[in-house]
């Protein structure tokens, strides 16, 4: 059996999502917009119910195209709402329609949201050797650097916390304990 790190669960989606993503680099915009939106909306909750959700998700917020996402109308805002498949938070639905053009203003003056965002770490993961749980950060300098200057281009739900996990989830950091076997494979 594959020791894996201290927070997945044996529930498949976590063991799928553990094995195959979180911690793997992603330098695709695509890719990085939806797991904003999905830490976005992970906020005070847990991760478990993103996942279980993933799927509304994508097709709530038409497969995280955030060039449509940008250009939602009051209506489409009002649909997300009643949409059960996913979290009906007000403030996390409009978050999300504000992220999408704030993230195109980010592509416009860096080319790509991955150039900016990668930047902080010239390009390159940041590998931790976290042995224990209690040794894993919730947040760094660097996630609150990362914070202040997303909230400052007009992002919204981007708190330290958030983006620390985004930069987990984006292979920013491998966080990996150093007893689970992704941790020498990322």
């Amino acid at each position: 059996m594959k020791k894996r790190c201290f927070w997945v669960s044996d529930d498949p989606l976590y063991i799928e999502y553990h094995d195959n993503e979180w911690g793997v680099p992603v330098y695709d915009d695509d890719k990085l917009f939806e797991f904003l939106i999905l830490e976005t909306f992970q906020a005070g909750l847990s991760w478990i119910t993103v996942l279980k959700k993933r799927e509304n998700f994508r097709k709530a917020f038409d497969n995280f195209d955030y060039k449509k996402i940008a250009k939602y109308s009051e209506d489409k805002y009002e649909e997300l709402l009643q949409d059960a498949g996913i979290i009906r938070n007000k403030l996390k639905i409009k978050a999300t329609i504000t992220n999408a053009q704030a993230f195109m203003k980010v592509q416009e003056e860096f080319g790509t949201f991955s150039k900016y965002i990668w930047a902080f770490t010239n390009g390159q993961p940041i590998v931790n050797r976290f042995e224990k749980r209690e040794e894993v950060p919730a947040t760094t300098e660097l996630s609150d650097a990362i914070s202040k200057d997303l909230k400052k281009r007009g992002f919204k739900f981007v708190g330290s916390t958030v983006i620390y996990a985004h930069m987990q989830a984006t292979g920013m950091v491998n966080d990996h304990t150093t007893d689970c076997f992704r941790y020498h494979e990322v």
